[in-house]
């Protein structure tokens, strides 16, 4: 599983309508909607506070909840709509579905990188750059891989590594059709930077002086 599936704790609305709704705002609350599987739908309030900061830490639409209502067994969600405000762009309303265990979701899963030790590349003053240190893969819901493992075992300076070339969880596959790149092992600053100066002595020693040009010239 991937890590610790964060709690979402709510609120069961008794009261349902526009009026409900705007209650629950003023008392700082932020209705919502739980729908989907076998169960009725099931109105809900969610703190105000709780759920902004939520949103602020980003990727709230691809990531999975245990939702935790009182008097209600815990179940896994996911969220699939927010309304905002127009003017003030905070949430008025949130939409979430249940999810049976075969349920396919998008998620975004943290990338592990192993063997650090056994990259020559690294050995040699090598540096990793990690371009991507999680990547979204569509996924089921009862069965959500904790990690994607990147093994850098015989990597080189200037190798690249993509998604095509990980093992990825089984069952996942990448939201993404293209090859893309998760990291890759670069030159040291100073070896790249000396690399650079030694480029340009031999384009200018390719490049004849003036003399040299007329010299040429007078020959022909």
């Amino acid at each position: 599983m991937a890590g610790e599936i964060p709690d979402l704790v709510a609120l069961e609305r008794t009261g349902t309508g526009k009026g409900a709704a705007r209650q629950a705002r003023r008392d700082g609350l932020v209705p919502g909607i739980v729908f989907g599987g076998e169960n009725d739908p099931l109105p809900i309030n969610i703190p105000f506070n709780a759920l902004l900061k939520m949103l602020k830490a980003g990727r709230f639409k691809s990531t999975l909840f245990n939702l935790k209502v009182d008097g209600h067994d815990d179940v896994r969600v996911i969220c699939r709509d927010v309304q905002r405000d127009v003017v003030k762009d905070l949430p008025t309303h949130v939409d979430f579905m249940r999810l049976r265990r075969t349920t396919k979701i998008n998620l975004f899963i943290p990338v592990e990188f192993t063997n650090e030790g056994a990259a020559p590349g690294l050995k040699k003053g090598g540096v990793l750059t990690v371009v991507r240190p999680e990547v979204e893969l569509v996924v089921t819901a009862g069965d959500i891989p904790e990690k994607v493992v990147v093994d850098l075992s015989g990597l080189e300076i200037g190798d690249t590594i993509t998604i095509s070339s990980v093992d990825l969880p089984s069952g996942a596959k990448p939201t993404i059709d293209r090859d893309f790149v998760i990291a890759n092992i670069q030159a040291p600053s100073g070896l790249a930077s000396q690399k650079d100066e030694d480029e340009e002595e031999v384009e200018a020693d390719e490049v004849p002086t003036t003399a040299e040009a007329e010299a040429e010239g007078g020959e022909e």
